[in-house]
């Protein structure tokens, strides 16, 4: 399969990346490959994703359920082992959509849109894994649990509910230190033996993989600039 020369600069970027990420695994002590790599390609065509594809990379994410239908489909018959990632906001509207199409939901962040996923969840039959988002600066614009109702909203999302929390997520405040936004989300990950950590994007994920991270999400880095 042909990969349209137009677009070599995002293979470029992201093998750039990935030999970061693998410094940083390694300055970590962590072994390589222990981080996964969420390519970000919201915004972007599927003519500037399919490089990617072609070179064996399966893991992307999406931020709208509506953008990533007109974009995944097509691209998953081609290659139907990829794992696409929800990571943005979900509204409990397109609870039905998601489901159908993303295999990862990292974005549960109120017991409303919890309650909507585990219902639709019973009627299809499929249980794609699922993150908790936390909203570790306690930002008003910004989505996610806050820290101290997080653990409460964990046991209910898993004892009650049945979900699959598999882990938690953050995005920390663009103008703070990354560093400690990371501790508090791994240390309330370790208190409910969570193993997914989805933290860290273009401008810190070196900082997250120290912190314990097991996925990055990369946006900028690969693709550029949003279109």
């Amino acid at each position: 399969m042909l990969i349209d020369d137009s677009h070599q600069d995002v293979l470029l970027q992201f093998n750039a990346v990935t030999a970061e990420l693998i410094a940083a695994e390694k300055a970590a002590g962590r072994p390589a490959g222990s981080v996964r790599l969420v390519a970000v390609s919201k915004t972007h065509p599927a003519e500037r994703i399919r490089p990617l594809l072609v070179n064996g990379h399966r893991l992307f994410g999406e931020n709208r359920v509506q953008e990533a239908q007109a974009k995944w489909p097509g691209l998953r018959q081609d290659f139907p082992d990829l794992e696409l990632h929800l990571i943005g906001p979900l509204q409990t509207n397109k609870v039905r959509e998601a489901l159908a199409l993303f295999d990862v939901i990292e974005t549960v962040d109120r017991p409303k849109l919890a309650t909507a996923l585990a219902a639709e969840m019973q009627k299809c039959g499929r249980r794609p894994h699922c993150l908790i988002q936390v909203n570790t600066g306690a930002e008003p614009q910004k989505a996610g649990v806050l820290p101290d109702r997080a653990d409460l909203f964990i046991i209910d999302c898993r004892d009650r509910l049945g979900l699959p929390i598999e882990g938690l997520m953050c995005i920390p405040p663009v103008d703070e230190d990354p560093s400690k936004h990371f501790a508090l989300l791994s240390a309330l990950a370790d208190r409910h033996n969570l193993p997914m950590r989805s933290m860290g994007m273009s401008s810190d994920y070196v900082v997250a993989v120290a912190a314990g991270a097991t996925h990055v999400r990369v946006g900028t880095a690969i693709f550029g600039r949003r279109s």
